[in-house]
């Protein structure tokens, strides 16, 4: 179950980066990151109990025609107890990092 979870909250927040490097501003590339990781993560039947997306869009203050990127984390506290394994803990907080580059030529 941790390791399919892992794979979820990774996908996610790649999803996510690459949602965002989409986007023209970075109050959009914020926004549509956070529903498209919690979407994958729902899609993927993740039971999570408390989901966290962080994007970093400082990639956006950099002049057009610079490279710029968009970073995306997502953490996911899933739920252990139904496994019902001694010395497995009741939750564990799975996360992940992703980056996607931005267009360096379209306006920001």
């Amino acid at each position: 179950r941790v390791v399919m979870a892992g794979g979820a909250v990774e996908q996610a927040a790649a999803a996510a980066a690459r949602e965002a490097s989409r986007a023209r501003d970075p109050a959009t590339a914020h926004a549509r990151a956070v529903v498209v990781a919690e979407d994958t993560l729902r899609r993927q039947d993740l039971d999570c109990r408390d989901v966290s997306v962080n994007v970093d869009v400082s990639g956006f203050a950099q002049p057009v025609g610079t490279s710029g990127t968009v970073r995306a984390t997502v953490s996911c506290a899933v739920d252990l107890r139904g496994l019902g394994v001694p010395g497995v803990p009741g939750q564990r907080t799975l996360e992940a990092s992703a980056a996607s580059a931005l267009d360096r030529y379209r306006s920001r």
